[in-house]
């Protein structure tokens, strides 16, 4: 098995528990908007995916440009509201990432969320150090469960995708780290473990102090 060099994390329900907000947020975009909406299928069509996607999928058509943008800012900016009175990170990553990064393992992020939301994160999280490179949904990058933002971070910090772990707490994202060629935790903050399932998984837990808990950057290159 491949020595594993980085970690790339997802942001929204994998580095800050955010998931729950995201769907109160689109409870109040639709009420302000007067739209009948099935808040649970929307989520599952589209966690993983970029913003324009998800306008799409909102729509259920394919919307403008503008329209997207439009979209996209209303309901962000009532997540970014709703998310930061209450914002807090999934239980044990920071400690998790800083590590992470003692133990020599490059961190980079690769996330559906726009750079609005990515500079929302990062100014709360204060990870020090800073990942290597974060990959947005913004960029011009196809959402997951293709790889192309996964495949972008392992570019810019110059690893192999095979020496990468993608840690997801979405099934998109799990899809998106096997198509290309990463190994995956699975962090079970809105999904379970089986729903996360998948041959290339190394783990599955509930937060990264279980991850501590269990030596997992200790052991991950053993048998290497």
């Amino acid at each position: 098995m491949e020595r594993i060099e980085a970690l790339i994390f997802d942001m929204d329900g994998t580095m800050v528990d955010s998931m729950p907000w995201h769907s109160k947020a689109w409870m109040e975009f639709a009420r302000r908007r007067n739209l009948q909406l099935d808040v649970a299928d929307l989520m599952r069509r589209t966690t993983g995916r970029n913003a324009y996607e998800c306008a799409c999928e909102l729509m259920e058509r394919t919307v403008s440009q503008a329209e997207s943008d439009e979209i996209t800012h209303e309901k962000e900016t009532i997540y970014r509201e709703l998310f930061g009175a209450v914002f807090a990170e999934v239980a044990g990553f920071g400690a998790f990432a800083k590590a992470a990064v003692a133990r020599g393992f490059k961190i980079a992020v690769g996330t559906a969320g726009d750079r609005h939301n990515i500079a929302f994160v990062m100014e709360r999280l204060r990870m020090d150090p800073l990942p290597l490179a974060i990959v947005g949904g913004d960029e011009g990058f196809t959402g997951k469960p293709t790889p192309a933002i996964f495949l972008e971070a392992a570019r810019r910090i110059g690893v192999a995708p095979e020496r990468c772990v993608v840690f997801e707490d979405a099934p998109f994202g799990i899809e998106a780290a096997r198509r290309g060629g990463m190994r995956a935790v699975a962090v079970c903050t809105t999904h379970s473990a089986a729903e996360l399932a998948g041959p290339h998984l190394i783990a599955a837990v509930r937060n990264y102090n279980e991850l501590v808990q269990s030596k997992f950057l200790e052991t991950l290159n053993a048998d290497a």
